[in-house]
């Protein structure tokens, strides 16, 4: 076998391990959450409706069974994810130089954290406007009555869109600190950014002006960090 090949085949048995700790973690982190987590966290999802008094039914003879199925694979994740993380970059960590590893540590910290705070700030104020707007918006047509399965999707929908949007600053200061924008672009775009979020805020909440707020401002505060980043990357 030559030489430039087996460095090739030792990385190829590095990953083989790591995938194998990889999926025996998530496999450990599966089963405990289907047997001690999946019931408080279906709980805790139902609350909302459930305090609202509608009540949640399943349609298909096993949609009770995948919906617990479906719960525990997200929590399986979550709970495996540290692990998972670490592994990951123990592989790709010898690939970097040292001042790569001191900005992907930052960057890494910094996207987990917002993407935690845009899920928080969706569940406990977007959320719960957007689903007394649903609710009133059908009084006088039916009466709700919510499938358990289409209630999750739409749940997790509404959820997994803002932790994303929450990674805006953490966007612009990769493209900034490429020469792909700079502050004075950004700038430039603000009266139709400020537009856009108020639009869509509009279209999100219930027709009152606090609601509307209360998604705006954050949206575009976002928005407004994301350019001072990039007047910082300039600067450097």
């Amino acid at each position: 076998m030559s030489d430039d090949k087996k460095p090739l085949l030792s990385h190829f048995k590095e990953l083989r391990q790591r995938l194998i700790i990889v999926v025996a973690v998530f496999s450990v982190a599966l089963i405990l959450a289907l047997t001690f987590l999946c019931d408080p966290v279906l709980e805790f999802v139902e609350e909302p409706l459930l305090r609202r008094n509608i009540p949640i039914i399943y349609t298909g003879v096993s949609d009770a069974f995948l919906i617990r199925l479906k719960v525990s694979f997200i929590l399986g994740i979550i709970i495996s994810s540290p692990v998972i993380f670490f592994v990951i970059w123990r592989f790709i960590k010898p690939a970097l130089y040292e001042r790569e590893i001191k900005k992907f540590r930052l960057l890494f910290t910094v996207s987990l954290c917002l993407f935690i705070m845009g899920i928080i700030f969706c569940y406990r104020v977007v959320y719960s406007l957007a689903l007394d707007f649903f609710i009133v918006a059908g009084e006088g047509i039916a009466e709700p009555l919510f499938a358990m399965d289409k209630y999750l999707n739409f749940l997790l929908s509404f959820l997994l869109p803002f932790g994303v949007a929450f990674e805006l600053p953490v966007v612009i200061y990769m493209l900034a600190s490429h020469g792909v924008v700079d502050h004075k672009q950004l700038s430039a775009l603000r009266k139709y950014i400020l537009l856009l979020i108020v639009t869509i805020s509009a279209i999100l909440t219930p027709p009152d002006v606090v609601s509307q707020i209360m998604l705006s401002v954050p949206l575009y505060l976002l928005y407004e960090i994301g350019v001072l980043v990039a007047r910082l990357c300039k600067r450097q």
